[in-house]
């Protein structure tokens, strides 16, 4: 089968979980899967970062005219275009790992079916993150999607579950595959990020984030600065991209734990493996997630993780972590933190996320989707 993978929609380095989702993926569709033949819809600027694919047998690159980096333009090409280009190179399944499924779909010609994730719908819970203009689009598009793709993929049951709330449609098409978490030693030791960061191994504390509102950052400076108050040495490192940089940092300072609280931005795997790999604790005070990845990163390591369990996060922790109960309470951040830290190290395999077996559940979804196109 010919299955083309619309990847027009990354920005290297800047889509967070949904790029560490999709590039697992395609790691695994390239390991694991020697039947299909895949199509990959890159941009003039982001089709670099997939050469490796454009290497792997059964995987082919089709650069299309448009740079990933000029989102409106990206978004029309995408929605006027790419299903004419997709039934031009003779694709029998498209994929869309994201919410924008082209509206083009089917206007003339062969149909082909589609099969589209839906990874949360943060812009309902949160339209103040929002323009007014984009609020409205992403609920049109995913209104378009769940009403004309073959199958739905969601990453979790939290979202299935507020998928059905919101869009009827998706009701009966929607399956859930956790997302591929795939988890290889840093082989960077650890003298490396001590010298980069003035740190010690196993005394920090680490956070992988963006910084916009629900990551709850501002809880977890409220709670290094008790800390500080009760003698506590411990600093905190958060890696990730997005969100106001700067408004974290002026809380940090304004909290005077300026010193004890490392950005790293944006970090390569290497060294956020390697951070995991030497932190005492991973902290992860988000409320909102359609999955969330790095707890799992963290646990797979054998480090303690102190969370919340809001939305899908106990979910897919599977109840292993040191949850925090209320979300917003310094005291009982502390509290936990305290608990986590007289607690062994314990590894956790999470077979569920692997790529073998993620891999496997979308072969049968892509199947499931072609024949149900044929009936």
């Amino acid at each position: 089968m010919k299955i083309g993978i619309d990847l027009l929609w990354v920005r290297p380095g800047l889509c967070g979980g949904t790029e560490s989702y999709i590039r697992n993926l395609m790691d695994g569709l390239a390991k694991f899967d020697k039947e299909n033949q895949y199509l990959l819809f890159v941009s003039k600027d982001n089709g670099e970062s997939f050469a490796k694919y454009d290497r792997q047998a059964g995987m082919t690159l089709v650069t299309c005219p448009v740079a990933s980096a000029s989102q409106p333009r990206r978004i029309v090409w995408e929605n006027l275009h790419l299903d004419s280009a997709a039934r031009a190179q003779g694709v029998e399944l498209m994929f869309i790992p994201v919410y924008s499924k082209p509206l083009s779909y089917g206007n003339t010609g062969r149909r082909i079916p589609y099969v589209s994730v839906i990874h949360d719908l943060q812009a309902l819970h949160y339209p103040q993150y929002f323009s007014r203009g984009k609020y409205l689009f992403l609920k049109g598009m995913w209104r378009h999607t769940c009403h004309t793709s073959r199958k739905i993929v969601t990453i979790s049951q939290y979202c299935r579950r507020d998928l059905a709330e919101h869009y009827p449609d998706a009701e009966g098409k929607s399956t859930v595959i956790y997302n591929p978490v795939e988890t290889v030693p840093s082989g960077m030791p650890a003298s490396e990020i001590e010298e980069k960061y003035h740190i010690k191994k196993g005394q920090y504390f680490y956070c992988v984030s963006s910084m916009l509102p629900h990551k709850n950052l501002a809880t977890l400076l409220k709670v290094m600065a008790v800390r500080k108050e009760q003698g506590s040495a411990i600093p905190l490192l958060l890696s990730g991209v997005g969100g106001n940089k700067e408004s974290f940092a002026t809380m940090a300072e304004e909290l005077g734990i300026g010193e004890m609280v490392i950005d790293t931005g944006f970090v390569t795997d290497r060294e956020r493996d390697c951070l995991y790999e030497n932190c005492r604790l991973f902290l992860f005070p988000s409320v909102f997630e359609g999955f969330g990845m790095p707890p799992i990163e963290a646990m797979r390591r054998g480090k303690r993780v102190v969370m919340t369990r809001e939305s899908c996060l106990e979910e897919v922790t599977q109840g292993r972590a040191v949850y925090v109960d209320k979300p917003y309470d310094v005291e009982e951040w502390n509290h936990k933190i305290e608990e986590a830290v007289c607690l062994p190290e314990e590894r956790f395999d999470f077979p569920e996320y692997t790529l073998e077996q993620v891999v496997g559940e979308y072969l049968k979804v892509f199947r499931e989707a072609v024949r149900k196109e044929a009936k």
